[in-house]
This record gives structure tokens, sequence and C-alpha cells, in this order.
């Protein structure tokens, strides 16, 4: 699923990470009267001038000064999206992956019934960044891959097999939970070769953008070579 994201608050929800909420139909009542510290409370006078409890401020000596920074130094009603965040994302995907969508080039080759793959994506396009919370529950084995990891987004419809475009840090844990979090930068590469050229070679995030329903993300092991999960982007 595609979901247009534009703002430096987009990390935690395109990543997945979610922040306990509060319970509902609970009433707080803010403490208002606190005791006074050992020795009782201290009054303090502030010079004239200082700020303390004035209607408005005056001018400094000389004036105010007027100031024109440079562009792309982040001053002006315009500065969101000036400098430039890995964390702002032109689009996002949510992926559950499977066993049974493995596919190879001569037909389906599903994975383990129970294994799950939940891969979140935020794409940066300008910047030509993709940033990733990977979750794998009960895939088991060790990684195994011919390209320079085993988790991968490929250029492939569904039912249909296809290169690595990207190649991601696997995900650390056991049998039960592995977890990866991270971004990467282009240019991309596989280790992988086609016609003499890496087949992460000139690819980009565009490409994604334009057509998520032409790339699916997946996992392999040792046990499931072909595939361990897989998912469609779109």
């Amino acid at each position: 699923m595609k979901t247009s994201l534009s703002t430096l608050g987009s990390l935690a929800f395109a990543l997945g990470i979610a922040h306990a909420a509060p319970a509902a139909n609970v009433k707080r009542t803010p403490q208002t009267d606190f005791p006074p510290p050992p020795g009782g409370f201290e009054s303090i006078t502030y010079p004239a001038g200082t700020g303390e409890n004035l209607p408005s401020y005056p001018a400094p000596p000389g004036g105010y000064e007027s100031v024109n920074y440079p562009p792309g130094t982040g001053a002006s009603d315009a500065c969101v999206g000036i400098i430039p965040s890995p964390f702002q994302f032109s689009s996002v995907y949510f992926v559950t992956a499977v066993g049974s969508e493995v596919i190879n080039a001569t037909g389906p080759t599903p994975g383990p019934p129970d294994a799950l793959g939940f891969f979140n994506y935020g794409i940066n396009v300008a910047l030509e960044t993709i940033c990733f919370n990977i979750t794998l529950l009960n895939v088991r084995g060790t990684y195994q891959s011919p390209a320079l990891t085993a988790t991968h987004i490929h250029q492939g419809a569904r039912g249909a097999a296809g290169p690595p475009r990207i190649a991601f840090p696997n995900p650390v844990g056991d049998d039960l939970v592995r977890r990866s979090v991270g971004c990467l930068t282009g240019p991309f590469t596989t280790g992988i070769m086609m016609n003499g050229m890496d087949t992460g070679a000139g690819f980009k995030l565009a490409q994604i953008e334009a057509n998520p329903a032409g790339f699916f993300t997946d996992s392999h092991t040792n046990l499931f070579v072909p595939g361990v999960v897989r998912g469609q982007l779109g």
C-alpha cells in the first residue's frame, strides 16, 4: 500500500514505531498546591529591565538589525523542505509478506505457512533514500542468497520472478523474531550481475513510486532459497 507523507513526524509512522496512547475516560487534575521545599520558598527581586513581567520588550541599543540569510539556511516561511531530510518521505509502503506468495522462474515455490514478514519502507525520492523497518516472524535457517544480502526489493509483478534492485541488511534475531531498521541511499548495488551489470546499477526509487505493483520484497534462507516470504509493494 502506498501513502503520501511529507512531514518529519512521518518517520515514526512509516517505520512502524508507535507511542502508547493515554487511557480513555481518565480525568487528570493537575497539581497546583506544591509544598514548600526544605527551608521555605526564596523570594527573588529581579533588576528593572531584565524581562521580569514586562508587557513588551524594548529594542536593544542601536535598534534591531535586519539580516539576510543565504538561500538554503532554513530562514523563511518556506523553510520546511529546504533543508534536506531523509525522513520527509514522498511515499511509504506497508507490506505483509507470506510464504505462499514465493515464486521462482519455473513456478510457485512456497515458503513455510507460519512465516510472516512485515516490510515497512519510506522513500525520499529527491534524496534517492529509502528507509526500512523489517520484521520477520517464524523464519528458520540461515540467510542464503547469491546477492550481497538475502533481503531484497525485486522488480517483478505478482506471480512473476524478477531481479533484485535493492539489497537490505538482513534482519537480526532468532527463529521467532528478526528485525532490521535503517536507511539506504543510492546508487544501489545487489551483487547480482545481469548482462555484465549489477542489477542495482542505474535503478532509481522513482521507478517504485511510478509502479509499486511491479515490485516485491522478500527474504531468503538456506531452507527456502527461492524465498521464505514475499509481498508486493502495491
